[in-house]
């Protein structure tokens, strides 16, 4: 990382560029459990990211008989990307990827933050891991399970109408997941329900590692909880929250493909249609890989530039940046 944090990472690297080649091994065969961990790591990355990035090639050429080798396929250049910008579907598919994405970052990424803030606060212990506990369970739970839970709640018959109904704030019940209107609220909800203590436990991490003094001496100055919190706290973090803030934008196209899988359906399609979803039914349903491939490269070229105008950005504002 660019950021200050790790101003020590440059000077080791130097002591390792000019340590004696026998020293160097030495020190591998002291780490050598460390070093194969470390290598079955990287093997699986060159495995299963690396290697398999050849087949982006196909999204160059028409790629229609999975039983041929790709050499075989015909070269196309870039034909399918001007097919997916001339798409009639291009309009929605980008305003439900957006519209999804954009809230869960103004909403989901500052709500983590407050419930880490706050959860620190707390005095009795035992309540502090009895609310961690329960906030951070769902993220164990695959969006399988949490989707039939979701649709089985959502339903006309389910627990949120027989709530709702009961309160006399509908007059008759509604199937929520049968109408796109209410698609990105649910979409929104069900995110933060099963991600937010899990995503709180890293701020958590960080504001563990702020210094007790600075606390005790705000304490002699006066300063309240609130103020503690404004001017302790929130900037200890302010670190770690920007470097996850610059990998939400690089990551404002994914919308989260196995959630909004198990929840979409031809009903709501207006409202679920975003690019993974785009992507899969192209490239599985209508067997159209060349297709798919060029639309989820040309996402993965996007990500990219957001992520280096975030990270230039941030580190232009507060110093603090990936690289």
């Amino acid at each position: 990382m660019a950021t200050e944090i790790g101003t020590g990472a440059p000077v080791q690297r130097q002591l390792d560029k000019n340590m004696p080649p026998r020293r160097l091994l030495r020190r591998f065969y002291a780490q050598r459990y460390l070093q194969v961990m470390a290598l079955l790591g990287v093997a699986w990355m060159i495995i299963f990211n690396y290697i398999p990035m050849y087949g982006i090639i196909i999204a160059f050429k028409n790629f229609v008989n999975i039983s041929r080798p790709v050499s075989e396929a015909e070269w196309v250049g870039l034909q399918h990307f001007r097919e997916f910008l001339h798409d009639d579907e291009l309009y929605s598919v980008i305003r439900n990827t957006l519209g999804i994405s954009i809230l869960k970052l103004v909403i989901g990424f500052p709500l983590p933050i407050a419930f880490a803030i706050f959860l620190n606060e707390l005095r009795s212990m035992r309540f502090k891991k009895i609310v961690q506990t329960i906030s951070y369970l769902p993220h164990f739970l695959s969006w399988v399970v949490l989707g039939g839970i979701m649709t089985t709640w959502l339903a006309d018959v389910g627990m949120i109408n027989h709530i709702m109904t009961s309160l006399h704030l509908v007059k008759e019940p509604i199937t929520y997941l049968a109408e796109p209107d209410y698609f990105w609220s649910i979409i929104i909800a069900s995110d933060l329900w099963k991600e937010l203590g899990w995503s709180a436990i890293i701020y958590l991490a960080a504001i563990s590692s702020i210094s007790p003094e600075l606390y005790e001496a705000s304490t002699i100055d006066g300063a309240g909880r609130f103020q503690k919190m404004r001017y302790i706290t929130l900037p200890s973090i302010m670190g770690t929250i920007t470097i996850l803030f610059i990998l939400a934008v690089s990551g404002i196209l994914n919308s989260n493909f196995d959630q909004i899988f198990v929840l979409s359906n031809k009903v709501n399609e207006s409202a679920s249609n975003v690019v993974d979803i785009y992507v899969y039914k192209m490239g599985l349903r209508q067997s159209r890989f060349s297709y798919a491939t060029a639309v989820g490269l040309l996402k993965s070229v996007i990500a990219l530039l957001l992520l280096l105008s975030a990270n230039r950005i941030t580190k232009k504002m507060n110093g603090t940046s990936l690289f």
